[in-house]
């Protein structure tokens, strides 16, 4: 589908300043091709020129919720991103009819989303901590990241004892208890490693990047 799109207009993500939007739709397609509408039953992606739905990335899980306007409604079970710039609502239609060109209100599940962030940030603690326990020569090598668990994977040089593991989860705990406050910024690759950002290896990185500092340790 990626080649099918690429002439369109990259989608703006404005999902970190709000939880809804109101969306022009850009295309819709079904098993991959494009259509005129989309009806009652019908599993398609929608493509809109702008949303708040965070697209699977990092680890993190593409946000879930609805499409709808008066006369439509459908849940968006996943949401993913092609080539880099265009997000893909994926939906089942719940009830109505959607054409391209029409409007619609784009809302995220709050809660799910406040439960993936609440795992992701414990992804950010952990490491931290494995560094501070087993040294800094441990990295991050992969995540996965939704609203009921996290999986974290890094390198080491041995298997962890009982007694460091205990370790990190006390202290992982603490710091969850600790409750930091966490802002967010946005500024060039270098100044982010300057201010102290880790960048992860095999991750891509534009030319401006958002740091997540937690209680003085930005990520």
């Amino acid at each position: 589908s990626t080649e099918v799109i690429k002439d369109l207009t990259p989608t703006i993500f404005n999902g970190y300043q709000q939880h809804e939007a109101q969306a022009k739709v850009m295309m819709l397609l079904k098993e991959g091709k494009p259509v005129d509408s989309i009806q009652a039953g019908d599993e398609a992606v929608v493509i809109l020129n702008e949303t708040p739905f965070y697209a699977e990335s990092g680890g993190q899980v593409g946000d879930v919720g609805t499409l709808s306007t008066g006369f439509f409604k459908a849940q968006v079970f996943d949401t993913q991103k092609a080539a880099g710039q265009f997000y893909l609502h994926h939906v089942k239609v719940i009830e109505g009819e959607l054409q391209p060109k029409q409007k619609v209100k784009a809302q995220i599940d709050d809660q799910y989303r406040q439960k993936v962030i609440l795992n992701h940030s414990a992804t950010h603690l952990l490491h931290k901590v494995l560094r501070d326990v087993l040294g800094t020569h441990v990295q991050q090598k992969g995540s996965l990241v939704n609203a009921d668990k996290l999986r974290f994977d890094f390198s080491h040089n041995q298997a962890i004892s009982q007694q460091q593991l205990a370790a990190v989860e006390k202290r992982v705990n603490q710091a969850i208890r600790e409750d930091f406050s966490a802002k967010d910024q946005v500024m060039s690759y270098d100044d982010a490693l300057a201010y102290g950002a880790m960048a992860l290896f095999g991750e891509k990185y534009g030319d401006q990047v958002r740091v997540m500092d937690f209680g003085g340790f930005p990520e």
